[in-house]
């Protein structure tokens, strides 16, 4: 691991056929148990990252509620800097550290709207939110651990550029299949299976129905 960057560990529910959302955006994937699983290891990071996709479809908390421990700091990738205001990281970042990290095209009007608010703005990158840049200023300010709860397209940026440590896959009991459902990893990718990222199997759990996979960066 790179020593200017946090651990960044990629936490998914996933069905079978890898896809971790219908095309509706239905994602109730995880079990009671897997949720229990992930809130204490919400509680057991500095913060925990998603994409504004995954704010305007799920509208998420992101804070630790079934066990007890710490809230994370709540890291939102918005590029062009456009969360409602209306949604529940907005109305409770007075009470939750909260950053959106967005680029330099973001518009006046919306950085003038977040720097009212009492969220954090980090300005990372010129067209898209950097996450390398991004992690070199969250080390910067103390966060030594991430937990990576984004769609397909977050997970597959921080899997491209090799910018994580380990993953958690939760492997749910149903099969998808829908080609417009939204997969595990989504983005473009190499042409030759030699040439894909690998990870080496860590550990295994099973929660009754539901496996539990373990990965680390090979």
């Amino acid at each position: 691991m790179e020593k200017s960057r946090p651990r960044v560990i990629i936490g998914a529910a996933a069905s079978v056929d890898g896809r971790i959302a219908t095309s509706t955006g239905d994602s109730c994937l995880s079990s009671r148990a897997d949720l229990v699983r992930l809130h204490r290891l919400r509680a057991k990071v500095d913060a925990i990252l998603v994409g504004r996709n995954t704010v305007v479809r799920d509208d998420p908390l992101l804070t630790v509620r079934r066990v007890r421990g710490k809230n994370p700091t709540r890291i939102i990738l918005d590029s062009a800097g456009r969360i409602p205001s209306d949604s529940k990281i907005m109305r409770t970042c007075g009470r939750i550290p909260t950053i959106i990290a967005v680029s330099q095209r973001i518009t006046k009007s919306n950085l003038a709207r977040l720097q009212r608010s009492q969220a954090d703005v980090i300005m990372a990158g010129r067209n898209k939110t950097s996450i390398r840049i991004l992690l070199k200023r969250l080390a910067g300010r103390g966060i030594e651990s991430i937990l990576v709860e984004g769609g397909g397209t977050v997970n597959w940026e921080f899997i491209r550029t090799g910018l994580f440590d380990e993953m958690f896959v939760t492997v749910s009991p149903v099969l998808i299949g829908d080609a417009g459902s939204v997969p595990l990893a989504s983005g473009r990718g190499p042409g030759r299976i030699s040439d894909c990222p690998t990870l080496r199997l860590k550990q295994v759990k099973r929660l009754k129905n539901h496996l539990v996979l373990r990965y680390v960066k090979d």
